[in-house]
């Protein structure tokens, strides 16, 4: 199911929604300038690479440098491909103007970063001994889906469903949508814990460890009220 839009009407611009898909624009294209070599040594170094936080004795006989915990941070800014990025935007497009409006501007920022590390951490516990780079912006979007799904369960999300070659439309509950969402993540990361080589290289657990981490943080980022 791939979300077109939803009829959630925002207050207010969001600039830090804006701001977030430039960055992230930005370093793809830096990305995309890199020759092969100093592509692979971008994404190992920038992304999160468990088995460096895990085996310091070999993250250091490779190189890594110790007690550098910037990736979980830069991690959230790299893509590794066209559909990654564009999938990753589009969600955070759609989804994230309205938090942002409801938090403001830089409650919502800081919130996005949270979520993001602490996605980070839970693909790290999940995968303690992978030495492939995790990267992307997927699993603080996860922790803004679990923020709207709180603040706007009742909003309506147009969908297209694709069988085969043929496109459904049709209008979805927030709370369907992305309980469905979550369903997926859930299912496709207890199944990648069951049979790791099938797993696809994506961090399934980073993903519900930032819609956790967005539904349960998301009250205290809201503006307090002021008294009347």
């Amino acid at each position: 199911m791939i979300p077109l839009r939803d009829e959630n009407p925002s207050r207010n611009p969001p600039y830090v929604v804006w701001a977030l898909i430039a960055a992230n624009a930005l370093v793809f294209l830096l990305e995309l300038s890199l020759p092969p070599d100093s592509l692979q040594e971008f994404f190992v170094l920038f992304g999160i690479v468990p088995a460096r936080f895990t085996h310091p004795e070999w993250a250091r006989a490779l190189g890594f440098p110790v007690d550098d915990w910037w990736p979980f941070l830069t991690s959230l800014f790299i893509h590794g491909g066209w559909f990654h990025i564009i999938g990753n935007m589009w969600f955070l497009w759609i989804f994230g103007d309205n938090v942002e409006d409801r938090m403001g501007h830089g409650r919502f920022l800081l919130f996005y970063i949270l979520c993001g590390v602490i996605a980070g951490f839970a693909h790290l516990v999940t995968n303690p001994t992978s030495t492939i780079p995790a990267f992307g912006a997927s699993g603080a979007i996860s922790g803004v889906l679990g923020a709207y799904l709180l603040f706007f369960p009742r909003a309506r999300v147009l969908v297209l469903f694709p069988i085969i070659i043929w496109p459904f439309l049709f209008v979805l509950p927030a709370s369907i949508f992305l309980g469905l969402w979550f369903f997926i993540q859930f299912f496709s990361g207890t199944f990648s814990l069951l049979a790791p080589s099938e797993g696809g290289g994506v961090a399934w657990w980073a993903h519900i460890g930032g819609f956790v981490a967005g539904l349960s943080l998301a009250p205290y980022f809201l503006p307090r009220r002021k008294p009347r």
